[in-house]
C-alpha cells in the first residue's frame, strides 16, 4: 500500500533560519509551532520526511555529528513524530551531487524506501531549490515564509502550521 507524505525542507521551515549555517545546538531553534503542525499531520496519516541540504559540511565549516545532534534536538523538541531525515553534505563549490536541492534524490530515496504515493504528497519549504525538487517528482509544493514575492506558486502561507492547515483542508476535497 502506498503511503502519504510531507516532506520538510529544515532551516527556515522547521528551525529559525538564521541567514547563515545553523549547525550548534545553541543556535537550533525548533519555530513556534511546530511539534504542534506535525502533530496534526500524523494524526492525518503523513510520514513526515526532512530533505535538508547541509552544505557546511564540504565546507568544512561543520561536521556530520553537529548536523546529526541538530537533528536529535529536532527529534526530541518534536516528540520523534519525523519518519526519516536525509539530508546532503555536498556543496556545488566542492563536490556535485544529485542529492543536494534542486535535485531531486532525497526525495526519490525516500520514496523508494516508504513508498510513498506522489500524489497525495506535499514538500513544504522556504525558498525555490525545494520547490523544484518536489517538481521533479510530481510532489505539490507550499512556500513557507515571505522571503519571496507571491508568483505562480500555487500556495504560500505564513509558517508550517498553516501549511498543514492547508494540506489538510486540500485532502478533504
Amino acid at each position: 500500500m502506498q503511503r502519504k507524505c510531507v516532506f520538510l525542507d529544515r532551516d527556515g521551515v522547521l528551525n529559525r533560519e538564521r541567514g547563515d549555517y545553523t549547525y550548534t545546538l545553541e543556535d537550533f531553534e525548533v519555530l513556534p509551532g511546530v511539534p504542534e503542525a506535525l502533530a496534526l499531520l500524523k494524526q492525518n496519516g503523513y510520514l513526515l520526511i526532512v530533505v535538508t541540504n547541509q552544505g557546511g559540511i564540504a565546507k568544512g565549516l561543520y561536521t556530520r555529528a553537529d548536523v546529526m545532534a541538530c537533528h536529535q534536538k529536532l527529534q526530541e523538541s518534536c516528540g520523534h513524530l519525523i519518519d526519516a531525515i536525509y539530508y546532503a553534505p555536498s556543496h556545488p563549490q566542492y563536490s556535485e551531487s544529485l542529492s543536494r536541492k534542486p535535485d531531486s534524490l532525497m526525495l526519490e530515496r525516500s520514496m523508494a524506501r516508504y513508498n510513498i504515493d506522489t500524489s497525495q504528497s506535499w514538500m513544504v519549504g522556504d525558498s525555490h531549490r525545494d520547490l523544484e525538487a518536489a517538481e521533479k517528482v510530481g510532489v505539490r509544493s507550499i512556500i513557507v515564509g515571505d522571503k519571496y514575492a507571491p508568483s505562480s506558486y500555487t500556495w504560500q502561507v505564513l509558517d508550517l502550521r498553516e501549511a498543514a492547515q492547508l494540506i489538510l483542508r486540500e485532502e478533504a476535497k
